[in-house]
């Protein structure tokens, strides 16, 4: 059955049009002033309204845009003699009765009208179950996305609370959370302030709620009372709720991922939650999990790499104190040695000579493992000091060169450099890579069998130029520009494919018997290898075992020549 409006000032028309609706078991209203319609309209929907066009105490179009505004999808029909119909007017109506119409004609229209109303509101129904869809769905998104953005867990918690509220409009919710408190929180979330007597029940409810589901197995935390936590949040403290909150209809869920439980959390609404409103609640909830669970191994981690970092420093510090407790003692023995090597204190029989030639070359291996020991402790800490300036690398293995010529002579070892000409200036510290090359130089003479050969190689060359095996092509591909490379090749034992990385892994010496013969701390390639690397450079091998290594690092050429004048690039 519809409802009709009819609007007019014309006595015969109430009566005529009453009495076609009235048999017709409408439900028929008539008015003519402006205080009737507004009145009728909101005591009752109306479907279909009948406006006369010849409204003397009206305004036609303002009654009609008003009548369109207040009710959806009312249609209007205008009554009239059809001689002029303003075109304003033509515009909102949505049919016309003529004055000569039959009674069928009137009643078939009026029909017709109606299913077009009930038609546009199922439309609009659907509009809007779409248009709430589309926002929720919405909702879920951005809820997602907080959740992906953040690995802090009251975050976490706040925007799952803050997704739930968009989505269902919540009077009150009860978090139960073992995430970012040392003890067990109850997390309030409310429309309007509570009583200590209905936060006390609320307590009680929520805890009662956890403990059910676990009730044939033990609960992952203990919780009473007395040690759970309260933390509210109201967002209206001007009114308060009562205990008929407990009538309201209420969705409960936990907060789990597989054997990992975050809590649980209870949500209350005056109005009835649909199907669709439960299919959300149970959607944020589930999604928290995920995050809640990343948020846990974080801060784990977080907590782990600040036990790590403590040990580091222990660790440093111990290693310093003992490198300089014991270095400090080294040289005395040391200077005592070499006064006694000379015969100020007396000549020496062969066999003591022999004895302090020995105490002597221990004590130098033993101050070498210790400033190795002292240098990669430094180069951690970055308290590594470097002098920088303009130099040419030919000084730096001549220098080498010139130090391991007796050593290489000892072990019948021949040592050779072989260098490109007029190389370009590099910014480095001279010192430095003084280090890196004896390392490399050292290594290369003590891992070479007598008889064999160790050279030293140095050139000029493009980043696109230079290449190495698999395990280094990441590294080189980093390099740009022009580079000097410096080269150790021997003829020694050589290393295993697969273990040519593990050659610059601290406190690393690659299993074999000659290395296991010659000792020392395995230090000296990493410590090169962070020397380098701090001259803006890079190092590889390239080794095949039982045929001999072949050692590089390439620094950057740090000079460009403008009209005969050198200009320096600082490079730290």
């Amino acid at each position: 059955m519809g409802s009709i409006l009819l609007i007019s000032e014309n006595d015969e028309n109430f009566s005529a049009y009453k009495s076609i609706f009235d048999n017709k078991n409408y439900n028929f209203n008539s008015c003519c002033n402006t205080t009737s319609i507004y009145d009728l309209i909101e005591i009752a929907p109306i479907d279909v309204v009948i406006i006369d066009d010849r409204l003397e105490n009206l305004n036609l179009l303002l009654t009609i845009k008003k009548i369109k505004s207040k009710i959806e999808n009312v249609q209007i029909l205008l009554l009239t003699n059809g001689n002029h119909i303003e075109d304003d007017i033509s515009k909102y109506v949505n049919g016309y009765i003529l004055d000569n119409f039959s009674t069928d004609l009137i009643v078939s229209i009026v029909d017709t009208h109606l299913k077009d109303k009930e038609k546009a509101d199922v439309l609009s129904a659907k509009n809007k179950e779409l248009a709430d869809s589309l926002y929720r769905l919405n909702v879920l998104y951005g809820t997602s996305s907080q959740f992906a953005g953040t690995l802090d867990t009251k975050k976490l918690l706040s925007y799952m609370i803050e997704g739930l509220d968009k989505s269902l409009s919540f009077d009150l919710t009860c978090t139960i959370s073992f995430g970012f408190e040392n003890e067990p929180v109850l997390i309030i979330n409310s429309l309007y302030d509570i009583s200590e007597e209905l936060m006390s029940a609320l307590k009680l409810r929520a805890i009662l709620n956890y403990k059910s589901l676990f009730e044939n197995n033990q609960a992952p935390f203990e919780i009473d009372d007395k040690n759970l936590k309260i933390i509210k949040n109201i967002k209206n403290p001007n009114n308060k709720f009562t205990f008929t909150i407990f009538q309201y209809d209420n969705m409960f869920a936990p907060i789990d991922l597989g054997d990992n439980f975050f809590g649980c959390i209870e949500i209350f609404k005056e109005h009835p939650f649909t199907t669709d409103d439960a299919t959300y609640f149970q959607t944020i909830v589930s999604q928290v999990s995920l995050p809640l669970k990343s948020a846990g191994l974080y801060k784990e981690i977080i907590k782990k790499n600040e036990e790590l970092e403590k040990l580091e420093r222990i660790k440093s510090e111990f290693i310093s104190i003992v490198s300089h407790e014991l270095r400090t003692p080294l040289t005395p023995i040391k200077n005592a040695l070499s006064i006694l090597a000379s015969g100020r204190c007396g000549e020496l029989s062969e066999n003591a000579s022999k004895f302090i030639d020995m105490a002597k070359r221990n004590v130098e291996n033993l101050t070498n493992i210790i400033n190795d020991i002292l240098d990669i402790n430094k180069i951690e800490a970055g308290k590594m000091d470097f002098n920088y300036k303009s130099m040419n690398i030919h000084t730096v293995i001549e220098n080498v060169k010139n130090n391991f010529d007796c050593v290489a002579k000892e072990h019948n070892i021949t040592f050779t450099a072989i260098e490109e000409e007029k190389l370009p200036n590099i910014y480095a510290d001279s010192q430095r890579l003084g280090q890196v090359l004896t390392n490399l130089v050292s290594n290369a003479i003590k891992f070479t069998p007598e008889g064999k050969s160790v050279t030293i190689k140095s050139e000029l060359k493009n980043a696109s130029d230079i290449s190495a095996n698999q395990y280094f092509e990441d590294e080189l591909k980093t390099l740009n520009g022009n580079y000097i490379i410096v080269s150790v090749e021997d003829e020694g034992i050589g290393i295993k494919e697969e273990n040519l990385l593990k050659a610059f892994d601290k406190f690393t010496q690659i299993e074999n018997s000659l290395s296991r013969k010659v000792g020392g701390t395995g230090l000296g390639l990493p410590i090169a290898k962070q020397l380098i690397k701090a001259h803006k450079g890079t190092i590889w091998c390239d080794s095949e075992e039982n045929k001999g290594s072949k050692f590089h690092f390439a620094l950057p050429v740090s000079t460009d020549t403008i009209e005969g004048k050198t200009i320096q690039k600082e490079l730290i």
